[in-house]
């Protein structure tokens, strides 16, 4: 019976290697935490992912603490276990997920890494305007930055999801909820040029409800769309590993670097909680405490 929790768990590890080029020490890691997890549940009598409740893995993480794991370790265990759990929700493995609110020392979260504007600039540069796929790719990159959308949306978006009257998205996240999403005027530039110029050629005379389509005139995959991101980051000479997400990470910091108020990051990036929006928060004030460094007149290292 744990085969059929270790498929999964396989195909979970699998997804984050494509996708988020995770470490061959990071993915070790987490299938080692998630074999654990399964061997919990195989001593339990627990057959499927849809069989495990809340009560079987708020047992499960007090039985990591008490293990004498470091907070470290038991933090990482609870960060796979929310992303397992998102991707089983997602691949319609399980229904819902069961997985509890676990509250995590605020001092052993992990910052969400971002690029910096002039590293934001490079990367939305790099693909070429005067070729189709360059318009296409330009108009998906300002489009994920402008919005802070995931990934998985952005793939999904259909034509009908986009209003130019009020430049803005309508956007069904995760637990079906619909969500308004504005847009600037780079990203409807780049988004009205893709859709005179360049979509209906992809399309060659066939139908498809995407909104971004490959050469082949199909929807982008997650996967091909990580490649994408990857290899016009390297393009601009962006050594920090590039993903998606990072997009959207920075998305949301620089907003709030802005003067944005916390309220309205979290309906724009979908968030059910704002403790989730509250991340970038600690980014915001690292920002400035480094503003405040190197302007102040006291600390600044040339005196002047």
């Amino acid at each position: 019976m744990k085969e059929s929790l270790n498929l999964h768990i396989d195909s979970f590890l699998n997804m984050l290697a494509v996708e988020k080029g995770l470490a061959r020490n990071t993915l070790d890691a987490y299938s080692r935490d998630l074999n654990r997890l399964a061997n919990f549940f195989q001593a339990k009598g627990i057959k499927s992912w849809k069989d495990g409740q809340g009560s079987h893995l708020r047992s499960y993480v007090s039985c990591l603490r008490r293990s004498g794991l470091g907070v470290r370790s038991v933090v990482r265990n609870v960060v796979v276990l929310r992303q397992l759990y998102r991707y089983l929700e997602k691949e319609e493995i399980i229904d819902e997920s069961p997985l509890p609110q676990i509250l995590l020392p605020a001092e052993a979260r992990k910052l969400p890494h971002i690029l910096n504007r002039d590293e934001v600039e490079k990367l939305l540069n790099q693909p070429n305007p005067l070729v189709s796929s360059g318009m296409r790719d330009q108009a998906m990159l300002e489009l994920l930055y402008a919005t802070g959308l995931r990934v998985s949306e952005l793939v999904s978006l259909q034509t009908q999801q986009i209003n130019f009257d009020g430049d803005y998205l309508t956007v069904r996240g995760k637990g079906e909820k619909v969500r308004i999403i504005p847009f600037g005027r780079w990203a409807r530039e780049r988004l009205q040029r893709y859709l005179k110029e360049v979509r209906s050629s992809l399309l060659n005379g066939r139908t498809s409800r995407f909104l971004f389509l490959t050469r082949s005139g199909k929807g982008f995959t997650r996967q091909g769309f990580w490649k994408l991101i990857r290899r016009y980051a390297l393009a601009a000479g962006v050594e920090t590993r590039v993903t998606p997400h990072m997009l959207r990470h920075s998305f949301a910091t620089h907003l709030l670097e802005g003067g944005a108020d916390l309220r309205s990051v979290q309906s724009m990036l979908g968030h059910a909680d704002i403790s989730t929006t509250q991340i970038y928060t600690h980014l915001n004030r690292t920002h400035l405490k480094e503003a405040h460094r190197r302007f102040h007149p006291r600390e600044r290292a040339d005196g002047k």
